[in-house]
């Protein structure tokens, strides 16, 4: 009987082919469910077999802390060489962008606020 291994909302397409390149080259059978045309359902990972689960998962657990060590290494490498982008780098690129999206948050702020402003004597 199929079971959920994991589930695949908020996952990188990067990190999806390299999970499910993972199990396939550890011969575990899989199948995904697709969030569907609006993103509406949930994008799951299966595994045809129940029994395959805790190995699968074992893997699994390996290869995230495996991708989070990369990960961390690849942004604090980018940190010392100058490239990791900070909140400047978006202001002195994007200002119009930067002022605006400040502004609309501004606004959205106010009228969340302005009527609890109102009620106070």
């Amino acid at each position: 009987m199929a079971v959920k291994l994991m589930s695949f909302r908020d996952v990188t397409d990067e990190e999806a082919e390299e999970i499910c390149a993972l199990l396939h080259t550890h011969r575990f059978e899989y199948y995904e469910t697709p969030s569907g045309n609006w993103g509406i359902s949930a994008p799951i990972l299966w595994l045809y077999e129940s029994d395959d689960l805790p190995a699968a998962q074992q893997l699994l657990a390996k290869y995230q802390q495996e991708r989070s060590q990369r990960i961390q290494a690849e942004y604090e490498l980018r940190q010392q060489r100058g490239e990791q982008r900070q909140f400047l780098d978006e202001i002195r690129e994007y200002p119009v962008r930067v002022v605006a999206l400040l502004s609309l948050a501004a606004v959205v702020a106010y009228f969340s606020i302005a009527p609890f402003l109102e009620m106070s004597p």
